[in-house]
């Protein structure tokens, strides 16, 4: 598994996890629209940028042979941003999806990794929501992550390794940065206003630090293919209310934060287990929600996230309305 196509590798995840890979000997190729900017990744021998659409299925039967690896990362992430252009989210996170798996299936690729979402179950009221459970996503965003799951497991073969993993929500620092994530939200708006607003704040999100999200991906390039072959596994850590992450956040900033809680509709509450990938593929996170704060904490400390609260490039609706993108 020494050469590795990632779709996406420019966008949060794929910063962090780019240049754990090359550390770690990998040769990769990344394809990514680049609209958060190519300066994200490092420059590396042994580093291909592809500054390209994979709606352009051509593009895909040129780039993906010789990879013995696939990463699927790309995707217009989560609900709002797909909501802005629902059409746009299907043409980039279904209708593509189908004909890369299988022009990565007749070139010989071996293993092929799916970021799907936690979001895919919907609503549950058990207290640990596991894999084998009925999904009911609740919007497109997410019905078409399960669907795509469905289109992965039919290609699975002997020589076709495929694993799905359902990442709860990500924090934590990333050269691309998000801003539009819970944790991040809180860290950002707590360190450069001093006021944390809730709304809401008994909804459940699962939480996992980008360090160990990369990990994850590492791992499942790495570890013998029978552990994963044509399985799911959901990839989270701790499962906390919003205003418990509030909290959180006001702790490791500072007492001076103040907190406000106000009403919400949001009835979006996610409340996920993880045993499965620590008991078959023992897989232990190594990092906190406190450890995302803190690391946000000290980016925003060495400017390293300029005007934090107004740049799009920190916010995926605020870019996507900003360059048009269609």
């Amino acid at each position: 598994m020494k050469k590795v196509f990632i779709t996406g590798g420019a966008g949060y995840v794929g910063a962090v996890l780019v240049p754990k890979m090359l550390d770690a000997g990998y040769e990769v190729t990344v394809i990514d629209l680049m609209i958060y900017g190519e300066d994200v990744l490092p420059n590396h021998e042994k580093l291909t940028k592809i500054k390209g659409d994979i709606r352009d299925i051509d593009l895909l039967r040129k780039s993906i042979p010789g990879h013995d690896a696939v990463i699927h990362l790309a995707c217009i992430s989560n609900d709002p941003s797909f909501e802005l252009n629902p059409d746009l989210g299907k043409s980039i996170n279904l209708d593509p999806f189908e004909p890369m798996v299988q022009i990565s299936k007749e070139n010989g690729v071996k293993r092929f990794i799916y970021a799907s979402s936690s979001s895919v179950y919907g609503i549950k009221e058990e207290p640990n929501v596991t894999e084998d459970m009925e999904l009911l996503p609740l919007t497109d965003y997410s019905k078409y992550k399960a669907e795509c799951e469905k289109i992965l497991t039919k290609y699975d073969s002997d020589e076709f390794v495929t694993v799905t993993v359902r990442p709860s929500t990500v924090c934590g620092y990333s050269p691309r940065l998000r801003l539009d994530l819970v944790v991040n939200i809180l860290t950002n708006l707590a360190v450069n206003k001093g006021e944390i607003t809730v709304f809401g704040g008994d909804q459940l999100r699962p939480n996992i630090h980008i360090e160990d999200m990369t990990d994850v991906y590492l791992m499942l390039l790495e570890i013998e293919e029978d552990k994963i072959r044509d399985k799911i596994f959901n990839a989270g850590y701790q499962n906390y209310k919003v205003k418990d992450l509030a909290q959180m956040v006001r702790n490791v900033i500072g007492d001076q934060v103040n907190i406000i809680t106000t009403p919400s509709d949001d009835n979006r509450s996610y409340h996920v287990s993880s045993e499965k990938i620590r008991t078959e593929l023992g897989f232990e996170p190594k990092h906190s929600v406190e450890d995302a704060i803190a690391d946000l904490k000290k980016a925003f400390e060495e400017g390293k996230v300029p005007d934090s609260l107004e740049h799009p490039r920190y916010f995926n609706v605020k870019l996507m309305q900003l360059i048009e993108l269609a």
